[in-house]
Formats: C-alpha cells, sequence, structure tokens
C-alpha cells in the first residue's frame, strides 16, 4: 500500500548525475514502489534541482531498516565534528 504522503524540503548541497555535477536545491522523501530495488516498497530521497530540468536528479531507494541505520549515521557523523564544521554558515 502507497501512502502518498511526501516530505519535501529545500536544503543546500551538489549531486552528482549522469549529466556531471550541479546543485541541489530539494529533496522529497516518500514510501512508495521502487523503479530499481528488488521490493514492494522502498523509501525513496529523490535529491533534485528542479530548476536543472529532469536530469538534476539523484534517486536512491533504500530499505526501511536501512534508511533508518543512515539516519542514524548521519547524526553519528554530525555529532563526532566539531560543530558547525560542515554548515553553510562555516
Amino acid at each position: 500500500m502507497c501512502t502518498y504522503q511526501t516530505e519535501k524540503i529545500e536544503m543546500t548541497g551538489s549531486g552528482k548525475s549522469a549529466q556531471g555535477w550541479f546543485k541541489l536545491s530539494h529533496a522529497t522523501v516518500y514510501v512508495d514502489h521502487p523503479v530499481h530495488a528488488p521490493f514492494g516498497h522502498t523509501v525513496n530521497i529523490d535529491f533534485i534541482n528542479p530548476g536543472e530540468g529532469p536530469s538534476a536528479r539523484v534517486p536512491v531507494e533504500l530499505t526501511e531498516e536501512a534508511a533508518l541505520e543512515l539516519a542514524d549515521a548521519i547524526h553519528r557523523a554530525i555529532a563526532t565534528a566539531p560543530k558547525g564544521m560542515a554548515s553553510v554558515n562555516q
């Protein structure tokens, strides 16, 4: 069953597609059927910049377990780095 619940955030960063590096402006997170991963449903994250067209997209399809581990790993990495080290205000 698809939830059709999508979380969309504005963000700053860079992503790499087949056309090369591009600036990221948004990310969307949702649970739905994957395009490629061999599972019925996945946690899908799309890193995008709509202003640069459809090729400015980096999609990720993760199991629920992998998505939660990734979130935890992000929290641990930020917690062990000096405060503000990777901030836009550094």
